[in-house]
């Protein structure tokens, strides 16, 4: 009997047990152990405060107007050309609004669509490792080989080479993540240059996952794949605004692609959610066009974030990352006698009151040596929590067995 596709996935996001039956994700572990015990819940990356007043005014008069209906198929005028301004603006882009534009139900949304277009039984796409857990799923479930490309500690930078070894005859589609999740690693354009040049070797795409794009730090630059020499017909860029703009639950996405790329993904997107979210579109519209001191200030912001949890994490004994963008720092619990990050993480409510995801997670078992000991935290809470959660941590010192 062929494999179903609900266990395709599942396989795909390493969620099989011993026994190939289903478990739950370490996602859903953790967070249902935070509300069990009251710990802060520093494992799942959404913010715990509303976006900006401009993006919410406008979905409230969005619905009183009575924008709650289905909007186009290929998302709100409106939107897609304010994500046209968008690229144009922070990229010198330039987008067709009618041709190379597609909204979705997220970032998720899109990843999945662009895969289920792109990729057929027994093709490869490579990734970075870790991954966000998603991908190895929607790779499983367009029936391809996810091959990875890893990541190491200190700064998770892929290395050309691995990636040059990774790419080949089978390779459909080069799926990159940056600023990245779980890392915080920021790709080089180097990097990218290496990529397009690959795709365009082996007849493959580029796909760039770059939902943190305005979440950088430390003068960092994203620098979009589309942007590189030779990106021409070979990339397609994927973005929302659930983490810029604080609203993760609004599940408004999009994608930039050539026309008939574009219109191979459209053939998916509309099979899976149809359309979605009328009176957002017109809210993140609104949230687009607002000044660059809104974007500088929430990178700000989180930086401020970052650096709180990351001194508390050192002064509790972690060795900490100092990632160059997105929501999360990694802290390696070695320094503190741990040997398992996995079962350091569902003990950690109880030692300190906060729950983190260990990194492994993110790695296909097989190659988790390497991240035994390494947590993930978000840093996008209120500081007030992420002070209570700096001062629980310092009480780790020394209770570790």
């Amino acid at each position: 009997m062929s494999e179903s596709p609900w266990r395709r996935a599942a396989r795909g996001a390493f969620l099989l047990d011993e026994h190939g039956d289903p478990r739950p994700t370490i996602f859903a572990e953790m967070s249902a152990l935070a509300a069990r015990t009251g710990a802060i819940n520093l494992g799942q990356g959404y913010p715990d405060e509303d976006g900006p007043t401009e993006v919410l005014d406008a979905a409230r008069a969005a619905i009183a107007d009575g924008v709650n209906q289905y909007p186009p198929g290929l998302g709100t005028q409106e939107l897609r050309e304010a994500i046209v301004r968008h690229q144009r603006r922070f990229y010198g882009l330039e987008v067709d609004p009618e041709n190379e534009v597609l909204v979705t139900a997220g970032a998720t949304e899109a990843i999945a669509a662009t895969l289920l277009a792109l990729v057929g039984h027994g093709d490869e796409v490579v990734v970075l490792e870790p991954s966000y857990d998603a991908y190895g799923a929607l790779i499983a479930l367009a029936g391809g080989r996810r091959v990875a490309v890893p990541l190491a500690t200190p700064d998770f930078q892929p290395d050309p080479d691995a990636l040059r070894a990774a790419v080949g005859e089978r390779t459909r589609v080069i799926l990159l993540n940056s600023p990245h999740n779980p890392t915080g690693t920021v790709l080089e354009p180097a990097f990218l240059d290496v990529a397009i040049e690959l795709a365009h070797r082996f007849d493959a795409y580029v796909v760039t996952d770059e939902v943190y794009e305005h979440l950088v730090f430390d003068g960092v630059r994203h620098v979009p794949a589309a942007t590189r020499p030779g990106a021409g017909e070979r990339v397609v860029s994927i973005s929302s605004a659930g983490k810029t703009f604080r609203t993760t639950g609004w599940k408004i996405g999009w994608l930039t692609a050539p026309a008939p790329v574009r219109d191979a993904i459209l053939a998916v997107k509309q099979f899976l959610t149809y359309v979605n979210g009328a009176p957002f579109q017109p809210a993140i519209a609104r949230g687009l066009d607002l000044p660059d001191a809104f974007f500088d200030g929430a990178a700000a912001e989180l930086q401020q974030r970052r650096d709180v949890l990351s001194a508390g994490l050192r002064a509790a004994g972690f060795a900490v990352s100092r990632p160059a963008g997105s929501y999360f720092v990694i802290a390696d619990a070695a320094p503190l006698g741990v040997t398992d990050a996995e079962s350091f993480c569902r003990r950690l409510p109880e030692l300190a009151g906060v729950v983190g995801v260990p990194l492994g997670a993110f790695v296909a078992p097989e190659r988790r040596d390497g991240y035994r000991t390494l947590v993930r935290f978000a840093f996008c809470k209120r500081l007030e929590v992420l002070d209570e959660a700096a001062h629980r941590l310092a009480g780790l010192r020394g209770a570790v067995d």
